[in-house]
């Protein structure tokens, strides 16, 4: 049987983590990133479709390419992220389930039916992104995930000529603890859940 996490890891990961803005100057090594992927793949996805793709935009050049999809509230903040993470997915993932999903013809089961395979392709990419932010933040990175930006331009930018598509994005780095906000309300239990 499992045990619980203490709550040092709860708080790494939940009750004090914040979505972060303002950032350090501490960079993030690309050997981080390497393991911040290893952990984010492990987690699952329906018949381990895996459809997350992930751009880690790290360069001046790279950010350069990427401003002019920003909308203005995310600009600074992104701008001065040491990195920004594009959450993407392939549409064309099923051709990989031959090998992830060798137990079974679950490549079939999307390449009939273009509405599910949009369906699962971003439902589990939105998964992976979660998973993404929570491996971040076990890696003593801070995260801020944004919709806020204009898809048709970052795919028109990063992923032209190919079968992947914007989800979200995800500034990451080191947060400027000085400059984090007080956690907004979320909703009680008996607002947004029902036992049944």
């Amino acid at each position: 049987m499992r045990h619980p996490l203490d709550t040092n890891a709860l708080a790494a990961l939940y009750t004090e983590a914040r979505t972060h803005s303002h950032w350090t100057d501490e960079p993030v090594p690309d050997e981080l990133l390497h393991r911040l992927y290893d952990l984010t793949r492990l987690a699952p996805t329906s018949a381990n479709s895996s459809p997350g793709r992930f751009v880690f935009v790290r360069t001046p050049e790279g950010k350069e390419r990427l401003a002019p999809a920003l909308s203005k509230g995310n600009l600074d903040k992104t701008m001065s992220a040491p990195l920004t993470v594009i959450v993407a997915w392939d549409m064309a993932f099923y051709e990989a389930l031959p090998r992830l999903f060798p137990h079974a013809d679950a490549r079939s089961w999307f390449t009939g039916s273009p509405a599910a395979a949009h369906e699962t392709a971003f439902r589990n990419s939105s998964l992976q992104a979660a998973y993404l932010i929570l491996a971040a933040r076990a890696l003593g990175l801070d995260a801020g995930p944004m919709s806020g930006f204009d898809k048709a331009k970052v795919d028109a930018a990063f992923f032209a000529g190919t079968t992947w598509t914007t989800n979200l994005l995800v500034n990451l780095g080191h947060g400027d603890a000085s400059r984090v906000q007080e956690r907004l309300p979320r909703l009680p239990f008996d607002e947004a859940c029902r036992l049944v």
